[in-house]
């Protein structure tokens, strides 16, 4: 039950801080309240509860100095599962707009402003949530494996 709690109490932290920073970004009230409901399905919260916190409710390492994780290659089929199903439900993920064609090649695609939006307000709010808020510097160290459209880039990098 430890890890389930823990777990619980980090999910409605960050939904917390997204919904502060989705508020400041403009993102509809609709949406915030949606951010991320598909974390409470078994499908993704199990997978979650054991890929992040031991039996005993005390949180695993898996992020390096800059808050970065290999999030689609972790060893763990189910967390990868888990993930693959959570950014393919949410529109705030820029997963979502990265089309993989048979060629092995990547189409990318101009985010919405509004799940641009939430996508900034994510990004803020898992960093507060994490106790590492700044999201410009995590995004000067990460952008090279975020995979945007440049118009979507550009938006971005406004925002921050």
């Amino acid at each position: 039950m430890r890890p389930h709690w823990a777990y619980l109490k980090y999910v409605v932290r960050h939904k917390w801080f997204v919904f502060l920073e989705c508020i400041k970004l403009g993102v509809p009230l609709w949406r915030v309240i949606l951010h991320d409901w598909d974390k409470f399905l078994p499908d993704e919260w199990f997978p979650y509860v054991n890929f992040f916190y031991y039996p005993n409710g005390l949180k695993r390492q898996r992020r390096d100095t800059t808050g970065y994780y290999k999030p689609d290659d972790t060893g763990d089929p189910d967390f990868d599962m888990a993930w693959f199903l959570h950014q393919k439900r949410n529109y705030h993920h820029w997963q979502s707009w990265a089309l993989v064609r048979s060629d092995g090649t990547i189409k990318l695609f101009p985010i919405p402003s509004v799940f641009l939006c939430e996508m900034v307000a994510d990004w803020r709010g898992a960093g507060r949530a994490q106790g590492t808020p700044d999201t410009k510097k995590w995004y000067e160290t990460n952008k090279d494996r975020l995979y945007l459209h440049p118009d979507t880039r550009t938006m971005v990098e406004l925002i921050l």
